[in-house]
């Protein structure tokens, strides 16, 4: 094919470029310049879309310093800070795996909408807004709120951004919102019915104590015979569990789709927010009895009955990899369970 004519648009700064692969001529804005006795050269692109009009629009932008590939890039930006954060291993190497899930869905939604902002324009006020507007799931509220003040603390602190005082400071959280209860046993009974997804994720999570994100995302290699391998987020590491019998005898029963147990594809598992979204619809068809128990309840659930089956506090942890302390908490519930039974039993015995 024949090269077209270069177009005969002349100006001082502009020059024409052969675009072999695309087979067309390209405008550039051209400066010159004498740096240590060197010549430097700068070009930028005129993106004109074979309209006259826009390509002298943006030469005189450049002429005059206000194109917007000459705006020197702003170095105090939320997305530089958290790049920064995620980078540095002084401080990843400081964290658990679940503190690192916990954050990254926040800065993920600052990257994607303040990313390219000055962190030192962010007010106080708009960060109260921010936290109102939240209102609604205060437990994403407050950590938007302990992100930001993290993240500033890190910048100026660590990074020595000259950035002042951190705006998140101070800001009232709505504080711990009710404990995740454990489902009771009529929902359990109602999982046959529950989506595929639902269905398989309630099981994982009960048979393998996890957190639910951990027990959604198992692959099939994570099951050998009477052995599982879970995760174990705080030394972001996998250990060997002993697999119950009920739940080597469910996944036996299950199709292989990919290398994940709960399969989007041949190499993907589904995300959590899928298997969520399926099990909010599932819940709505159960009533209003349901409405105040989450997946996560399920572990709990599973703390339960470990506890009730008389396993003591280290093997509950061994299995769970659950905080003493929350071992402890469900295990007065365990026994409180426990010793109610017990205590009317004996009491409608003497009564009979």
């Amino acid at each position: 094919m024949r090269k077209p004519a270069k177009p005969r648009i002349a100006k001082p700064h502009l020059s024409w470029k052969w675009n072999k692969s695309k087979g067309t001529w390209e405008p550039y804005h051209r400066v010159t310049w004498s740096q240590d006795g060197k010549r430097k050269e700068r070009h930028i692109l005129l993106r004109w879309g074979g309209d006259a009009e826009e390509l002298d629009r943006q030469y005189w932008a450049c002429e005059a310093g206000r194109h917007e590939r000459q705006a020197a890039p702003l170095k105090y930006t939320w997305k530089a800070l958290i790049i920064a954060w995620r980078k540095d291993p002084r401080v990843q190497n400081k964290l658990s795996a679940g503190t690192k899930t916990f954050y990254r869905p926040t800065m993920d939604n600052i990257m994607e909408k303040n990313g390219n902002k000055d962190v030192r324009n962010t007010t106080r006020s708009a960060i109260r807004a921010a936290h109102d507007k939240l209102a609604a799931t205060p437990r994403e509220a407050d950590k938007y709120i302990q992100t930001i003040r993290m993240l500033w603390n890190y910048g100026k602190n660590k990074q020595d951004w000259p950035i002042g005082d951190n705006p998140a400071s101070k800001i009232d959280l709505y504080g711990k919102q009710r404990e995740l209860e454990a489902w009771p046993e009529w929902m359990i009974k109602k999982l046959p019915g529950a989506p595929e997804s639902v269905r398989i994720a309630a099981e994982l999570i009960l048979g393998t104590g996890q957190r639910p994100g951990a027990a959604i995302t198992m692959k099939w290699e994570q099951f050998e015979g009477e052995w599982m391998h879970v995760t174990d987020e705080k030394a972001d590491e996998l250990f060997p569990v002993y697999c119950p019998e009920e739940l080597r005898s469910f996944l036996a029963a299950q199709p292989k789709r990919g290398q994940y147990v709960l399969a989007k594809n041949l190499t993907e598992p589904l995300t959590y927010n899928a298997v969520a979204s399926s099990f909010q619809k599932w819940r709505k068809t159960l009533g209003d009895d349901a409405k105040k128990f989450s997946l996560h309840g399920l572990r709990k659930l599973a703390i339960v009955r470990l506890a009730e089956a008389g396993c003591s506090d280290a093997e509950i942890q061994a299995v769970t990899n659950q905080s003493a302390e929350m071992v402890v908490f469900y295990r007065k519930k365990a026994n409180r369970k426990a010793l109610s039974k017990r205590a009317m039993t004996r009491n409608r015995t003497k009564i009979e």
